[in-house]
């Protein structure tokens, strides 16, 4: 029997989306050309001889840390290695309580246990999908020491509510901007309110060189440790530094390792960090565009912006399924039958860390203290907004917002077709 025009593509029908979608990672001229500069320069890592020419990497730094209004940068190899540096360069005591959203990828709970801490799983705001300021608060114990604030997906945690926390129990603060470069909160850029913040240029980032990262602070002596830590216990030579001498100086405070970026990579990030405000209007348009196209449809919302957002930015756009309408495990199916329309892969949120494959420190026990081992146990804590929130949630990712208003209508066709297969929807007259 022959399928209807109507019929998904999941099940054998014709896609909606024949065309490609806009690509990503993207290059320029601009940074083509600062990377050839780099490959013809004859050094290509900071720890070699000097060739009498700036490193890409400080000039990277700079203008990374002009960028977010802020004196230091230190640049390293992930987001990993980043929150990794920073939770040493803090200086908590051994086993002290951090606490880490439940909802969020695997690294910050896994490079806040590999620093010799206790992550302490917090749930979400069902609204923001960031840390709960209120559950924050329920989880400190005399133990805590720390919060690690992530900025999730497209949103900004409630910054305000968690400086005023932070001043209450004296806690040094941890912001992760992975998820929201070139955000703005209050007027002031995502990464320029805590003690440290930290950034990941993995390649779905929309700052990326592929693998990268960054810590940015104010504070010069956290910046002195973290490029000890990121270099095997060296930092910038603070005096001039002769043709052929090495730019980096032995130092020792601390035991580090070499989590160095590499020039390449440095040369990437200067010649796309020009780029990033230009990228993050246009998604910033279409996702506004998107909005309004499927404002009609019953049962699906957006992730609604904290108000105090004065620039937002979108890591992946999301769609909320009301679950009075859709059951998990049909969100499930429509995320796949949406898929295959668009030619897209459309991904759910993370799991949450007590439910997350990937966060299994108790696989590893001699990665860790032994007495530390039971408090890590991510089985120990109740996430059930976080749950929920994974159950309910559908994203699409930022390089189709690089598209066209005529894109955006695919996609609401496209999920317009999905539903009007399903009996729990009717489609909007």
């Amino acid at each position: 029997m022959p399928l209807s025009a109507d019929s998904l593509a999941l099940h054998g029908g014709i896609p909606l989306r024949q065309d490609p979608w806009p690509s990503w990672p993207r290059s320029d001229a601009e940074t083509e050309r600062l990377v050839l500069e780099v490959l013809r320069s004859g050094r290509w890592a900071i720890s070699e001889m000097s060739n009498g020419l700036e490193l890409f990497e400080r000039r990277f730094a700079k203008a990374f840390a002009a960028y977010h209004e802020v004196p230091h940068c230190i640049p390293t190899t992930s987001g990993t290695s980043a929150l990794t540096i920073a939770f040493e360069a803090l200086g908590l005591s051994r086993g002290a309580e951090v606490l880490v959203p439940g909802m969020t990828w695997v690294a910050c709970a896994s490079a806040v246990a590999g620093a010799g801490l206790v992550p302490v799983l917090v749930d979400i705001d069902p609204q923001t999908l960031c840390m709960s300021p209120a559950a924050a608060e329920a989880a400190i114990t005399k133990a805590t020491e720390a919060v690690l604030l992530v900025h999730y997906t497209g949103n900004t945690a409630d910054i305000g509510a968690f400086e005023k926390l932070s001043a209450r129990y004296k806690l040094a603060v941890v912001e992760d901007c992975a998820q929201a470069h070139g955000a703005m909160y209050a007027d002031r850029p995502v990464g320029s309110y805590g003690d440290i913040a930290t950034f990941s240029m993995q390649d779905s980032k929309v700052l990326t060189s592929g693998e990268g990262g960054a810590c940015l602070t104010r504070d010069a002596e956290l910046a002195d440790r973290m490029e000890q830590y990121r270099a095997d216990g060296r930092r910038y030579s603070r005096g001039p530094v002769g043709l052929g001498a090495p730019d980096l100086e032995d130092r020792g405070d601390v035991q580090g390792r070499n989590l160095c970026l590499s020039e390449i990579q440095a040369a990437v990030l200067l010649g796309r960090l020009q780029r990033l405000d230009e990228e993050n209007r246009h998604r910033q348009e279409m996702a506004t565009v998107l909005d309004g196209l499927l404002a009609g449809f019953a049962g699906v919302s957006g992730l609604v912006p904290d108000p105090r957002m004065t620039r937002r930015t979108y890591y992946r756009y999301c769609l909320r399924l009301d679950p009075a309408l859709f059951q998990p495990v049909e969100v499930e199916e429509i995320r796949e039958e949406l898929s295959a329309e668009l030619q897209l892969t459309l991904e759910p949120l993370h799991d949450p860390l007590n439910d997350c494959t990937l966060y299994n420190p108790m696989g590893s026990p001699r990665k860790y203290d032994p007495a530390l081992l039971p408090k890590l146990d991510p089985r120990n804590f109740d996430l059930p907004a976080a749950r929920q929130a994974r159950q309910q949630f559908l994203t699409l990712p930022h390089r189709v917002l690089l598209g066209d208003q005529e894109d955006m209508r695919c996609i609401a066709t496209a999920l317009e077709k999905v539903l009007s297969q399903r009996r729990s929807w009717s489609v909007p007259g």
